[in-house]
């Protein structure tokens, strides 16, 4: 799982990393980190790998802190991964490589993305619409902007006014309503 708010310990960047799989080596640690797009930034730090991670993670920014967690599920290989909001609350620069190491490590396995961000729900392969924990919508991007229920009228909102492609419970239960009247 990679959650919004990733934990650190305290340690390096490379105990971050390998948290999961104490046991890997150096070369497992940045092969992981590699394959997410996390080594150049990780490389860029005064001490790379042994750069130390204050208490809860304080020192890493929050980008970086979810690439740390991204190269740390890379490593530990895991069947089935949990995104939870992995590009929210980012610059656009840092959503830009955090959607590219999801991508990457979502790529050969089993993922479940929880998500506000319209613009990450429609990069999925099936998009499950939820109001108050009842599906009320199930399909590719494609199938629910055809089917024009409450996705497509959030997606055209998004579209047309130029707002942050981010949802609110309220719009989606207000069109809900809408929608089955």
């Amino acid at each position: 799982m990679v959650p919004q708010e990733p934990h650190l310990f305290s340690g390096t960047v490379r105990d971050a990393i390998a948290y999961g799989r104490p046991e890997a080596t150096d070369a497992e640690v940045e092969t992981a980190a590699r394959a997410v797009g996390a080594h150049e930034m990780v490389a860029a730090l005064p001490l790379g790998y042994l750069q130390p991670v204050g208490e809860r993670g304080r020192n890493p920014s929050a980008g970086q802190r979810r690439l740390l967690a991204l190269a740390r599920a890379e490593l530990v290989g895991p069947d089935i991964l949990l995104l939870d909001e992995a590009t929210a609350s980012l610059d656009l620069a840092t959503e830009r490589r955090v959607a590219a190491a999801t991508q990457a490590l979502s790529g050969r396995r089993t993922t479940v993305v929880v998500a506000h961000r319209l613009t990450t729900a429609a990069r999925a392969d099936r998009v499950v619409v939820l109001d108050a924990g009842v599906v009320v919508e199930s399909g590719t991007h494609a199938e629910l902007l055809a089917a024009r229920g409450p996705y497509h009228r959030l997606w055209q909102a998004f579209a047309q006014g130029g707002r942050p492609a981010t949802t609110e419970p309220l719009k989606i239960n207000e069109l809900v309503k809408e929608n089955a009247r």
